[in-house]
């Protein structure tokens, strides 16, 4: 059950991948917001679907991060599919740290990457937004080569493992034993018919070989039975 349910989230998420990564945008610049929503659109070869807002306080109303105590658990409760957060540093009545902070404290299904980008080269903020959770800080104006990096960041974010490391153990222990388990329960039987081969009195010499053959295709005839009747 485990094992089928990994699968159907795997399933899922390849099948998300294929329609394309959601992107909010946030920046408080419309004519930055269109730079950047066309970088993603000209190299990222129909892999991002960008939706743009000028501010913090937005993108938190569209995460739905800032919902009243007051709303229904029914609406409250409900996540924005997105996949990957780029936003600016420096923007009026809430900054990308701001944002950052709150996304990182809300408890949703999977984690958001959240990438903060901005046209000043200051370690101390760099350093404080990849302390607190940041997947990267990229210098304004992006590159192509930026492009690449989100689309590995959403990737690895959407994309569950195949199988968790700790499910693969098991299941490779598990085969490993019944293996163990299915050598050890026909052993007495092989040494049985040795000791009889061997403590047989008649010159069976000359036919050893061809005897030796046909027990071996009954021995394996009586295991496929037994096999397949489990």
């Amino acid at each position: 059950m485990e094992l089928e349910l990994e699968l159907e989230k795997e399933k899922g998420a390849e099948m998300e991948m294929e329609m394309g990564m959601r992107v909010l945008v946030v920046d408080d610049s419309p004519i930055d917001r269109k730079i950047v929503e066309g970088l993603l659109k000209r190299n990222g070869n129909g892999f991002f679907k960008v939706i743009a807002v000028d501010s913090g306080v937005k993108a938190m109303e569209l995460l739905r991060l800032n919902k009243q105590k007051s709303e229904p658990e029914s609406l409250a409760s409900k996540e924005i599919n997105i996949d990957i957060i780029l936003t600016d540093y420096c923007m009026p009545d809430m900054t990308g740290y701001d944002l950052l902070r709150a996304v990182k404290e809300q408890n949703f299904s999977r984690t958001i990457p959240v990438v903060i980008m901005s046209s000043e080269n200051e370690p101390q903020r760099i350093s404080r937004c990849k302390a607190d959770g940041a997947e990267d800080f990229i210098l304004k104006p992006l590159q192509t080569n930026d492009v690449q990096k989100l689309r590995n960041y959403a990737n690895r974010s959407a994309k569950p493992s195949k199988l968790k490391s700790g499910t693969k153990r098991k299941m490779t222990s598990q085969l490993e034993l019944a293996s163990a388990m299915n050598i050890t329960e026909w052993k007495p039987h092989l040494s049985r018919v040795v000791m009889v081969l061997k403590s047989s009195r008649l010159d069976i010499s000359p036919y050893f070989p061809v005897a030796c053959k046909v027990v071996l295709l009954f021995y394996a005839m009586l295991c496929l039975n037994q096999l397949l009747h489990r």
